[in-house]
């Protein structure tokens, strides 16, 4: 059998209202291990696209429907997830409206980009968020 890192999709959702304002970045609270603030995302089902799974994923963990704007990077350090090796695409995309949380968040949040909570964000997120801002 061969082996190879469980593949994701993240987003980076900047979230807009109807009017163009922008708001900021949706991010979760996790609710299963390892817990912390994170960007949303999971993982890609076999037969599936990384792009329908990133879609997939930002509707049922936020209940956002996303535009894909551009794929940000490939991130695949196999220290990134402490339960094992991933490799994630994560896109910057889109949205409109009010998140809610459901399937894997316990909350969800927007975040101006002054307000990031740094400190409290698991996996690699910190890095990813990070070279969005070009920080």
């Amino acid at each position: 059998m061969i082996k190879t890192p469980h593949l994701s999709a993240d987003g980076i959702i900047k979230l807009y209202d109807y009017n163009e304002n922008f708001k900021g970045i949706v991010l979760i609270q996790r609710l299963n291990e390892p817990h912390g603030i994170a960007l949303p995302g999971g993982f890609v089902d076999i037969g599936e696209s990384v792009e329908d799974a990133l879609i997939r994923e930002m509707k049922e963990e936020v209940n956002l429907d996303v535009k894909i704007d551009s794929l940000l990077g490939i991130y695949s350090d196999p220290s990134r997830d402490p339960r094992f090796h991933t490799a994630t695409a994560v896109y910057i995309c889109k949205a409109y409206g009010k998140p809610i949380s459901g399937d894997d968040a316990k909350e969800v949040y927007v975040y101006r980009l002054d307000d990031i909570p740094f400190d409290k964000l698991v996996f690699d997120h910190e890095k990813i968020i990070k070279e969005f801002l070009n920080i």
